[in-house]
């Protein structure tokens, strides 16, 4: 009979997880180790890091790093896997939302948004794919928006990268899940993060939202604990090309 347990035990597994030093990569990073991986995280602010390494611990380690600089990708990546070796779990949890209309757009803000929002989970994933294949076994989670079907305001750029965001879900999907890799995405909803401060310091606009779920409240941080577990472990291992709304019900309303 199958253990239960087992299917959500990352135990011998090594999870990489960028934009880890704020809001749902930092709980990524928290979630994976608790369930027995050895976490690397990625992300541009040391200190940020070090701190998250005291919370969790030895099975933690990180490298200071900007995934949207392409041409440094496979320097990143090789830098990352020193100490716990090649990712058998990707999390890409970086994002950029610059919150522009369609006048206040730049080339410059344009390029920035869609490098580090759609670019980089493609390239970081190309980087640490063969070894992944080697193995037989991997896990890529991308991390898709409310804004990838829904147009909001001041959100071209955004909107554009995240709508992307779920046909390269579906794209790596097609190409690498024959090899035992399984490529899916979270879609969360409103969490209290770093990305979404100006929508929850506005106490009316964060209420709107909330009564625009089916559930009546906005999300917690250990909402994302469950879903992402189960695509990230072998509990999800016939799942792929999907993406799962974690919203409370927004997009259904």
């Amino acid at each position: 009979m199958v253990s239960l347990n087992s299917l959500f035990d990352l135990k011998n597994k090594v999870a990489l997880v960028t934009g880890a030093s704020s809001g749902l990569g930092r709980r990524a990073a928290i979630v994976l180790s608790a369930a027995g991986a050895k976490v690397i995280g990625v992300a541009r602010r040391r200190d940020a890091l070090e701190e998250l390494r005291k919370e969790i611990g030895n099975s933690f380690s990180f490298v200071v790093g900007d995934v949207a600089q392409r041409d440094k990708i496979k320097n990143l990546l090789s830098e990352a896997s020193k100490e716990f070796g090649m990712p058998d779990i990707l999390v890409h949890a970086a994002g950029l939302n610059p919150r522009q209309t369609a006048n206040e757009v730049t080339s410059e803000g344009w390029d920035k948004t869609l490098a580090i929002n759609l670019s980089a989970p493609f390239f970081l994933s190309q980087a640490a794919i063969s070894v992944m294949k080697e193995r037989g076994w991997g896990r890529i989670v991308n991390f898709a928006s409310l804004q990838s079907t829904r147009a909001f305001p001041g959100g071209l750029a955004y909107g554009a990268s995240k709508g992307g965001i779920v046909q390269l879900t579906r794209a790596m999907a097609e190409e690498w899940s024959g090899d035992g890799i399984c490529v899916n995405a979270i879609g969360p909803g409103f969490f209290p993060t770093e990305l979404t401060k100006a929508v929850f310091d506005d106490s009316e606009r964060a209420e709107r939202n909330a009564m625009q779920t089916c559930i009546g409240r906005n999300g917690r941080l250990e909402d994302i604990d469950g879903p992402l577990l189960f695509l990230c472990s072998e509990a999800s291992g016939y799942v792929t090309g999907q993406v799962l709304m974690v919203d409370g019900g927004f997009t259904s309303k």
